[in-house]
């Protein structure tokens, strides 16, 4: 196996799932909790649409199997200031939601130690865990990979005790399952829209194993595999769970909870399993910020090596670590956390990842459109039945995506572009040194 190719196949499938199956399942109950049963019809459409997206990565994959992730997708498809523009959206966006998943981390552990919930050890811890994770991944990718293997298993425990206790509160008819809040709820269109924008926090990450394409082995097979299976999994997991928690607790106590999952727990088990579940969560976002810490420092070094970053983001330690990606990263997720300071840990968590989740969004619509275009001017990807196939997924996929921003919000899109905006002195910039790269 080629040195700089370390992740396999199941490497690949954990590093998706752990992504996703992050701070999102543990904290969105709670921020969903106003919209009642229309959150439910938002998690079946974003699972849907999140499914899509993953086979729109998995063809794209296979059409440019060497390709570093999106921007060699969109430059290929629409020029190289698309390309940019969308890579740097997407750097941006994972900067701030790294701040959710440290928040969402520090939260579940204030569950166990009430203290750090104050207005000074929040913040402190929340920059603690950043720098922490910042450290396993500047021992290269294969502890990286092994700590993202070894938490995607613990944060299932929670899940798989919460879906367990769902199963068997329907199986014996017990009345505390059937949430009176939660089915009143009159369906509003509006409504599932507005869920369906913090709903996908939670399944955000199914590009994860195109963006480190080069460092997984045999990745024209093992990319579009876990991709798909990654999906899958995570979407049925989340899917599950949330709302089985959204069913035990009433709508009125959820909405104000910092801990939903240990919460849960607790009303049937007692205090002591709800701060497990409370430590297995913060595990869990640990986990997922690691995962996010890894791929948003190799996404930064492969656009060093693209030349639409600045070249010192592609060097490498002894230890294959890019390591100014990972301290410009730590450093620049510091500062946004800074400018949240004295806010509550809720309040952060809502805004952080309706405004990583909007410029996403931008990145998925553009990547499945560059799916369609890359369709459209090739002879196509595979046999004519497979292409036809890819073909819906991308319509389908970029549809999904203009919905979804649609339901973000007025203000939260605004956000998004100017972030992208922001981007296009450091474009004028590289360009003013160089020739373009060619498509």
């Amino acid at each position: 196996m080629n040195a700089s190719r370390q992740l396999g196949l199941w490497a690949c499938v954990a590093l998706v799932v752990g992504n996703i199956v992050g701070s999102g399942i543990f904290l969105l109950p709670a921020s969903l909790a106003p919209f009642g049963l229309n959150s439910v019809w938002a998690w079946l459409l974003t699972a849907s649409g999140s499914i899509t997206l993953a086979l729109v990565f998995a063809g794209l994959s296979r059409a440019f199997p060497q390709a570093g992730g999106p921007q060699d997708y969109t430059r290929a498809a629409f020029g190289e200031a698309t390309a940019f523009m969308v890579v740097w959206a997407y750097w941006l966006a994972n900067l701030v939601g790294n701040v959710a998943l440290a928040t969402a981390a520090v939260s579940y552990l204030s569950n166990l130690l009430p203290w750090l919930a104050g207005s000074i050890a929040a913040p402190a811890a929340t920059f603690g865990v950043v720098w922490l994770l910042t450290g396993v991944s500047l021992h290269g990718a294969r502890a990286a990979s092994h700590t993202q293997m070894a938490t995607t298993v613990i944060k299932l425990v929670p899940l798989i005790a919460v879906i367990g206790l769902g199963i068997w509160l329907f199986s014996t008819g017990n009345p505390q399952l059937h949430n009176a809040h939660l089915a009143a709820t009159p369906f509003k269109l509006g409504d599932v829209t507005a869920a369906a924008a913090l709903t996908l926090w939670a399944l955000t990450g199914v590009e994860s194993a195109a963006m480190v394409a080069c460092r997984i082995h045999n990745p024209d097979r093992n990319v579009p595999l876990a991709s798909v299976l990654g999906a899958v999994i995570s979407a049925g997991i989340t899917v599950i769970a949330c709302t089985t928690v959204m069913a035990l607790i009433p709508g009125a106590q959820l909405v104000h909870s910092t801990a939903p999952f240990a919460d849960a727990v607790t009303l049937f088990w007692g205090s002591t399993a709800g701060h497990a579940v409370a430590l297995f969560a913060a595990i869990s976002c640990l986990g997922a910020l690691n995962g996010w810490t890894f791929l948003n420092a190799e996404f930064a070094a492969q656009l060093g090596r693209d030349r639409l970053f600045p070249a010192a983001f592609a060097r490498v330690s002894s230890r294959g670590a890019p390591v100014i990606a990972l301290v410009v990263n730590a450093v620049l997720t510091s500062s946004i956390l800074a400018t949240s300071y004295g806010k509550s840990l809720t309040a952060v968590f809502n805004f952080m990842i309706l405004l990583s989740t909007t410029a996403t969004l931008f990145m998925y619509l553009l990547c499945a459109l560059a799916l369609l275009r890359t369709l459209q001017t090739s002879a196509g990807i595979g046999a004519r039945g497979r292409s036809v196939g890819l073909a819906v997924a991308g319509a389908l996929g970029a549809f999904y995506a203009l919905w979804t921003l649609y339901g973000a919000g007025r203000e939260a899109v605004l956000w998004g572009v100017v972030l992208m905006l922001a981007g296009l002195p450091l474009h004028a910039w590289m360009r003013s040194g160089r020739q373009a790269v060619p498509a």
